[in-house]
């Protein structure tokens, strides 16, 4: 894969993993934030990776990262603007996981829509992939389990976007089972 800019939108534990994982790789990567200042340490022990705000960061990357907790995704992407996601790949790692109520934590929308699907219609021109939200943080780059590498399940309706963001989880140590259009994000 051809070296590209990548930003992250989120600067959680997810956010930091695969920021790291494309700054690994040789992509230059801006990872946004609301509070941008909190990741200048975190950043600094990379020369490929910069902080922004969310917009900052939608504008830089020709892939982008949606890596917030899945409660805030919708405010993330309207602070980095709709239009700054035409066009581009967006990698959804999101759950919509309500902690409201304590642990364990349900989800806040189900088997007849999925958190997926709400942001492919919030960002229409974007070409939205669901990834990574199948796995834990710790094993998003590189996972080594026995019997060899896992498969990472990926769905969108974009084929190409899809081939991308097979390419991606390649490079990320992953093999990819498609599991078809976007709606497929219900079960993931």
């Amino acid at each position: 894969m051809q070296t590209v800019r990548v930003g992250v939108l989120g600067s959680g534990d997810v956010g930091k993993v695969l920021a790291a994982g494309f700054a690994s790789l040789g992509h230059e990567v801006k990872i946004g934030s609301r509070d941008p200042e909190k990741l200048r340490e975190w950043a600094s022990a990379s020369a490929r990776v910069s902080t922004g705000t969310f917009a900052e960061a939608a504008q830089f990357g020709d892939i982008l990262v949606l890596a917030t907790l899945g409660a805030a995704a919708e405010d993330a992407i309207r602070l980095a603007g709709l239009d700054a996601f035409d066009n581009k790949v967006l990698i959804d790692a999101t759950n919509p996981l309500d902690f409201s109520k304590g642990m364990p934590p349900t989800l806040f929308v189900g088997t007849t829509d999925s958190l997926g699907e709400q942001i492919q219609r919030l960002v229409p021109k974007a070409r939205v992939v669901k990834a990574f939200n199948t796995v834990g943080n710790a094993h998003m780059i590189n996972p080594q389990f026995p019997g060899g590498p896992p498969d990472m399940f990926l769905c969108g309706n974009d084929a190409d976007a899809k081939k991308i963001v097979t390419q991606i989880c390649d490079a990320f140590g992953w093999g990819v089972v498609d599991i078809g259009g976007i709606d497929a994000s219900r079960y993931l």
